[in-house]
């Protein structure tokens, strides 16, 4: 058989330079044990991969994924993440006193009232040397 030219393929791929990809990368399949689809016909590994595309014995969208899937080096898996479970807080401070000097990688928050939190927020004071205010004078 006469041997096939990229012109013989480009209507399988429209593009030049995608069809010599493909074609590279299934001669490398072929060089690595993949079976053959044509009959060899003492033709070298890009040669019978130009050969498969052109009478299509190989889908290209298939051999395009399949390169793509070669060149990723990490492929993503989404997986849920660990829900962290709430911390459970005994009712004597002492409890709380002891348990936090037992293990200080374990945060402990402070909860105050809204009328506590409004007291503490009455009694700071704006502060002073405002750039803006020192304008307006």
């Amino acid at each position: 058989m006469a041997r096939v030219t990229v012109e013989d393929c480009i209507d399988k791929v429209e593009n030049r330079f995608e069809l010599v990809l493909l074609a590279s990368h299934r001669a490398r399949m072929i060089a690595s044990g993949s079976s053959i689809l044509v009959p060899r016909d003492n033709d070298k590994n890009p040669v019978v991969a130009l050969r498969e595309i052109a009478d299509e014995k190989i889908a290209p969208g298939d051999l395009k994924e399949d390169l793509i899937h070669s060149m990723q080096k990490h492929v993503e898996v989404d997986e849920p993440e660990a829900e962290t479970v709430p911390l459970m807080v005994t009712s004597t401070p002492a409890a709380n006193v002891a348990k936090a000097s037992s293990d200080d990688s374990e945060v402990q928050f402070d909860r105050m009232s809204e009328e506590d939190l409004l007291r503490g927020l009455d009694g700071l004071v704006a502060p002073s040397g405002n750039s803006r205010d020192d304008d307006e004078d």
